[in-house]
């Protein structure tokens, strides 16, 4: 197949903002393809050879790709980078200048599907000595025989840019409409929220039918979207939604982790899919050494603890073992404990489909004793009272509050999903706000005074996951420290856009927009109706949204959280249905 066919397609996408349309234009697509290229082609819309939790990545600059590009067009490396100042963005320097390239394209070879995707594994593995050399003229190589859009998506997927729009719900919406029915697209959504790969479950679909896609389980190795916990007010609203009864947790301020454990060795994973192994390598050897049996996977939170008193530690500690050198003196300078509150498979067996009180108990005597590894502190509550002494201990402990487990037969691990079979009620309830706020930067504003050349505000989105688009909630230009002010750019220009992304929906226009990427926690006064902003517009008052009133950056960076795990638009509506009781 010709990579321009799929090139056309990414282009039409592009230029929709309509979630119908895009779902449509895939499926057609998916339609035409054999199994072995959809998985491919399902990657390389999302800008990946690989599911996310592949430990390789592409990964070239921009400089190294502006290099491509002039040898490619014969056009000057300083020409091409002043394209590249204005513009933002070597995909469209790329088109335009290979629309205009002062070389003739001889000895040209047809860019296929199958071409491509050597050239950009290629890319990919190239490693040691002149490396960098290599992975230009791979790419240069793939240029020299592309057209304008082809040329685009080529230089988005090698700097990672490559957002196109349609998101994982849009894709498995095209999934089932061309291989199965709109009626199996719950089943199609399971297997990816159990194996967190959309191509290995498109490539299942089309080579197996539903009835393959029924059989795909959970297995070490393949990381398991984690399941997530609704909110409550109040904690006799909390006891009221578990009817009466429910299997209280402390909630730990930590980083959750999901542990891989086999006999060829353990993988962290975070929540965002990221292999947090060489960050907590003395968790994964102990986690190793205590399982009982041969292979499990299991849920934690790595908290910062002191080893003097035993005390857990704020959040801040334990993102120091997020660095990527040094990590010896880390381990030594931040020790952490991991707090195990979940089994999701142990020995060949997949116990998320058992209910929450079993899968502790399998838990509870999965490990020997360890000094590091502990489970979660865990009482049975059957009255409001018992909730309330409990919770005061949580926060005596240092922790951030209380997770509610429901007790029923119906108590499953619901992979990827929110629900009423966990909720979670913090100390930050008690505030007006109800909580914290995981937004997403889409935007910057220049600073002023003390501010002046740098960005002093960000424009801060929730996710709209029915529409699958980014919507505006608040400025936030307050509880930034000069440290932070300073990282901004190396944050956050990577995701930069000449124009408002097209899955953004904003009234407001930033001096800078951003690609939907970093997450930062905000909090804030309480939430209001806002008419400048699109969160929820049209719900509570005609022509108006939601809005943050006062917003503050709590100092936490959420890189253990993609985008599309930003606050979504419909919790936020929930949020200001409590605070308006």
């Amino acid at each position: 197949m010709l990579y321009s066919d799929i090139a056309s397609v990414f282009d039409r996408i592009e230029g929709t903002g309509s979630r119908l349309e895009m779902t449509s234009i895939l499926s057609e697509l998916f339609g035409t393809l054999d199994p072995a290229s959809l998985r491919n082609v399902v990657y390389l819309s999302q800008g990946k050879l690989h599911p996310d939790f592949f430990p390789q990545k592409l990964g070239m600059s921009d400089k190294l790709v502006l290099k491509a590009i002039s040898m490619t067009s014969g056009f000057s490396e300083s020409t091409v980078e002043e394209m590249w100042v204005k513009e933002g963005d070597p995909g469209t320097v790329a088109e335009m200048l290979m629309g205009m390239k002062k070389q003739t394209a001889l000895f040209s070879e047809p860019l296929t599907l199958d071409r491509v995707m050597k050239g950009l594994l290629s890319i990919e593995s190239s490693d040691g000595k002149d490396s960098q050399e290599r992975k230009m003229k791979l790419l240069a190589n793939m240029l020299h025989d592309s057209g304008p859009t082809e040329a685009r998506y080529l230089c988005r997927i090698v700097t990672g840019r490559m957002r196109v729009g349609a998101g994982s719900m849009t894709i498995l919406d095209a999934l089932a409409s061309s291989y199965a029915d709109k009626s199996d697209r719950p089943e199609i959504e399971r297997a990816f929220n159990v194996t967190c790969d959309m191509g290995a479950v498109a490539e299942t679909l089309a080579a197996g039918g539903m009835d393959a896609v029924r059989n795909v389980s959970v297995k070490v190795g393949s990381p398991i979207k984690v399941m997530l916990a609704e909110r409550l007010p109040s904690l006799g609203e909390v006891m009221t939604k578990m009817d009466g009864r429910c299997g209280m947790e402390f909630k730990y301020d930590g980083i959750r982790v999901q542990a891989h454990i086999s006999e060829a060795g353990v993988r962290l994973y975070s929540r965002r899919l990221e292999d947090l192994t060489s960050n907590f390598p003395d968790v994964a050897s102990s986690l190793r050494a205590a399982l009982k049996g041969k292979e499990a996977i299991v849920e934690g939170e790595c908290v910062s603890v002191d080893l003097r008193d035993g005390r857990m530690l704020p959040f801040q500690e334990v993102t120091h073992r997020r660095r990527k050198h040094g990590m010896e003196n880390a381990v030594k300078d931040y020790p952490v404990k991991i707090f195990l509150f979940d089994i999701l498979h142990t020995d060949g067996r997949d116990t998320t489909l058992l209910p929450y009180p079993e899968r502790r108990e399998i838990l509870s005597s999965a490990f020997r004793d360890s000094e590091n590894i502990v489970m979660s502190n865990m009482n049975v509550i059957s009255s409001p009272e018992e909730a309330d002494i409990f919770f005061a201990d949580a926060l005596a402990a240092g922790c951030e509050g209380i997770m509610a487990k429901s007790l029923s037969p119906e108590s499953v691990y619901r992979a990827g999903s929110r629900g009423f079979l966990w909720i979670k009620y913090k100390k930050d309830y008690r505030s007006d706000l109800i909580d914290t706020y995981d937004l997403a930067v889409i935007g910057a504003f220049y600073g002023m005074g003390k501010r002046k050349g740098r960005y002093g505000a960000l424009l801060m989105a929730a996710y709209d996951q029915e529409m699958q688009s980014y919507t505006t909630i608040c400025k936030l230009g307050t509880g930034f420290d000069d440290a932070f002010l300073d990282s901004m750019p190396e944050l956050l220009d990577r995701h930069k856009k000449a124009e408002r992304p097209a899955n953004v929906d904003s009234k407001m226009v930033p001096d800078v927009w951003f690609d939907p990427y970093v997450i930062l926690e905000v909090t804030g006064a309480e939430l209001s109706l806002s008419p400048i902003h699109t969160t929820a517009s049209g719900v509570f008052k005609e022509d108006t949204g939601l809005g943050i009133r006062f917003p503050r950056f709590t100092g936490k960076v959420r890189d253990d959280k993609g985008p599309e795990e930003a606050t979504s638009a419909s919790e936020v509506m929930d949020i200001y249905g409590m605070q308006t009781k």
